[in-house]
């Protein structure tokens, strides 16, 4: 009988040596966790910043092209309007008189 305590004991002894290693794993397990946590928000974060940045860099880009054409378009309807308005002095005359003569029938 006195074997058999030693045997109990020994299967005791190694459970709890078996329980104070899973206790160790779990603990480690659990740190890992938490660092791949922490790891994965600041991924997260660095993303956000990322792509705000992205987004505002390519709004800017895109501003600086839409003011450069409206611009572009300001100047040639200017031109336009300038070539209208010569153009238009210029067969002023000739258009008054053809009224004229279509009016009074000469």
């Amino acid at each position: 009988m006195i074997e058999e305590k030693t045997l109990l004991q020994q299967i005791r002894d190694k459970e709890q040596e078996f329980s104070k290693k899973i206790e160790t794993v779990k603990l480690e397990t659990d740190a890992q966790i938490a660092a791949a946590g922490s790891e994965r928000e600041t991924v997260i974060r660095e993303a956000v910043t990322s792509g705000k940045n992205s987004a505002e860099e390519l709004y800017r880009r895109e501003q600086r092209t839409t003011e450069l054409e409206i611009d572009r378009m300001k100047k040639e309807a200017e031109s336009e309007t300038e070539t209208a308005n010569v153009k238009g002095k210029r067969n002023l005359h000739p258009a008054v008189d053809k009224i004229i003569g279509y009016v009074t029938m000469e």
